[in-house]
């Protein structure tokens, strides 16, 4: 009873912490005269990605490396499926050209990076791990010129946001509470999977995967529902760029990490599906309802194909 108790909890802490933590994120661009979108691929994305982030980190140091990379492929790929679809289901979501020629793509080549990297030498060393860090930071840096530059040309005006404190109040506090309310959700998801007599691998598969992305599609969705489209596709592209970059790079840093075979094949879903949202995106410079059902349709389809391997 306490499991279920405590997953309700979470979801409440995953909801209403996301809800803050887009308000403020909002506020802050509104004040700082910087697109959403900007801020929905820096300051949203990496608070958003820190349970991939923590689960992976904490598999390097054990050891565990093949989870850190089966992790933060399989959320990628649930935050591009999912989430985005999801998102698209409620509203079609405008995707700007920029955004298709720059960052788009970006996130495609981290992921084609990480298969050149895994299939030469079926592992991710230091020295690869550090090369991928330099990108991230290369990554950084134009974010913060793109942001400098919209500041620049942005017309002054006078609007309404919440007051500084409050902004990093409402951003702290609805991180804290979306890692806490996504780590409940997990355990307690797990617990009441596993006394069902569902196997710890169908779980690690499901229920660990879609829990840590669990804060990307809670604060998508509220962002969409805001109006704010822009920092919900931010969020994911930022988050796929964050997790492959920084997570893992991190992680080969701490510990070189074994590449699987599974891996690659998984790591080449990524890239295929990335692909065909990129084509869904540019035919209509938007992500509609019905891109949002096939999305979620293929999905479906790769759960059943990692369930049966």
């Amino acid at each position: 009873m306490l499991d279920y108790v405590l997953l309700i909890v979470g979801f409440v802490l995953l909801i209403k912490g996301a809800d803050f933590f887009v308000d403020g994120s909002a506020s802050v661009a509104k004040k700082l005269r910087v697109p959403t979108m900007i801020i929905g691929m820096t300051i949203v994305a990496m608070g958003t990605s820190a349970p991939e982030c923590a689960v992976s980190i904490a598999a390097s140091v054990k050891g565990s490396n093949t989870m850190a990379i089966s992790n933060v492929i399989g959320s990628n790929i649930f935050n591009l499926m999912i989430v985005c679809g999801a998102c698209a289901l409620f509203t079609p979501l405008a995707v700007k050209v920029s955004t298709l020629k720059q960052e788009f793509p970006l996130s495609v080549l981290a992921a084609v990076l990480l298969l050149g990297m895994g299939y030469l030498g079926m592992s991710v060393n230091r020295v690869e791990g550090v090369i991928l860090l330099v990108i991230f930071a290369l990554f950084l840096v134009w974010m913060v010129w793109e942001a400098k530059k919209a500041r620049d040309n942005a017309e002054v005006e006078e609007i309404e946001t919440l007051p500084g404190w409050k902004c990093l109040v409402y951003i702290v506090g609805g991180i804290i509470a979306i890692v806490i309310g996504g780590d409940l959700v997990v355990d307690c998801a797990s617990a009441i999977a596993a006394a069902f007599g569902l196997s710890q691998t169908l779980i690690g598969l499901t229920i660990v995967a879609f829990g840590t992305s669990l804060p990307e599609l809670v604060t998508s969705l509220v962002a969409a529902k805001k109006g704010e489209t822009d920092m919900a596709l931010g969020n994911v592209i930022g988050s796929n760029i964050f997790n492959i970059l920084l997570v893992l790079a991190v992680a080969a840093a701490v510990s070189p990490m074994a590449v699987l075979m599974d891996n690659l094949i998984d790591d080449i879903i990524l890239i295929a599906v990335s692909i065909l949202i990129w084509i869904f995106a540019w035919s209509k410079k938007e992500l509609n309802r019905i891109h949002g059902v096939i999305m979620i349709v293929i999905y479906a389809a790769y759960v059943v194909y990692i369930c049966m391997r």
